[in-house]
């Protein structure tokens, strides 16, 4: 498959007074066309960091993208862009969706005309077509009466519609590429559900490729197409979906696993929990940044970066454990006896 982009050797820090935090450290990869990766790990892993580098929107300062670090889109560093190329990037080729649409849609300004802003900048539209368009946008991601919610405010649209009109803001100049970040985090299931299926169904009407950032593993299993789990700033295992969820080598992705909830469990039981907190990336820890929550820890892990280690052609993994002389560790019974249903 053709890639459209391509991230090599990220590194991201913001410079604060106790010091300089490294919330992104030495990420790479890649994404295809049309297809969806998803980014998994919990809050303070550097997933939003990471997507918000792809349009340069880190503000610098307190951020700082490091030297070294390359985002390729269709070839062209994105890091080497000026102003004015950032423009036209952003909005026309890559979009995003942001956590929380209420903080992201400007209050003061009816929903029709900030979906119509971005096509009067990128499209070259008047103002009459781009809100005419923006009627269509609406419609397209299922908003009734999409031409009277063209002329109503924010505060007028529920929850799960703000964020369809955050979709149809981020979709309106036909992006190449769509960054969702917790695109369901503030909703309840259903519409989780609905808003998902939206952007897989609009992912195939229009064939833009996707990056979804999520803390939720259960989000991302029907709509990715590959997945890889961030921990501490880096990428500590990838691989297509089938391959993260039925043959997880990780112990951190085990942990997120068995934090799904599960059809079939009773009502009284007791939905896993990883104790411990993440490491302090004012001062990162010299191994694995997964050491000291990890019930397999070995002196190695705190000693040294795991290696990584390819168990297939799409899936690779940082884990001691995978080391030849390395005790073997089973895969936990509640993902063996239980899989992900």
């Amino acid at each position: 498959m053709e890639k459209i982009l391509e991230v090599e050797n990220l590194r991201v820090s913001f410079h604060t007074y106790a010091g300089e935090v490294q919330s992104v450290r030495g990420v790479s990869f890649h994404l295809n066309k049309g297809e969806t990766l998803a980014v998994v790990g919990e809050s303070g892993c550097g997933k939003t960091v990471t997507s918000k580098s792809l349009m340069r929107l880190i503000p610098e300062p307190p951020g700082e993208i490091k030297e070294g670090s390359k985002i390729l889109f269709n070839g062209k560093n994105v890091l080497d862009m000026s102003e004015k190329e950032l423009r036209e990037l952003r909005g026309a080729d890559i979009s995003m969706i942001f956590q929380d649409p209420m903080t992201s849609l400007n209050p003061t300004m009816k929903v029709g005309r900030q979906i119509a802003e971005s096509l009067i900048i990128h499209r070259g539209m008047n103002k009459s077509e781009a809100l005419k368009e923006a009627v269509k946008m609406l419609e397209l991601v299922g908003i009734p009466n999409p031409a009277k919610r063209a002329r109503q405010y924010p505060h007028e649209f529920s929850g799960g519609m703000r964020q369809r009109a955050m979709i149809a803001i981020a979709l309106a100049c036909n992006p190449k590429i769509l960054i969702a970040d917790e695109p369901t985090t503030a909703l309840d299931v259903t519409i989780q559900a609905q808003i998902m299926d939206l952007i897989a169904d609009l992912q195939k009407k229009l064939g833009t490729a996707v990056i979804l950032v999520t803390h939720d593993l259960g989000v991302v299993a029907d709509v990715a197409h590959r997945i890889q789990v961030m921990y501490a700033g880096t990428i500590i295992e990838r691989g297509t979906t089938d391959e993260i969820f039925y043959n997880p080598q990780h112990p951190y992705t085990w942990a997120l696993l068995q934090s799904v909830p599960r059809l079939g469990t009773g009502n009284k039981a007791e939905l896993y929990s990883l104790g411990g907190t993440p490491p302090d990336l004012i001062k990162p820890p010299v191994g694995c940044p997964f050491a000291a929550r990890c019930e397999y820890c070995m002196d190695i892990c705190k000693e040294a970066v795991p290696e990584v280690t390819k168990i297939t052609d799409t899936h690779s993994v940082s884990c001691w454990l995978k080391h030849p002389y390395a005790p073997k560790v089973e895969l936990p019974e509640a993902l063996r006896v239980g899989g992900i249903e």
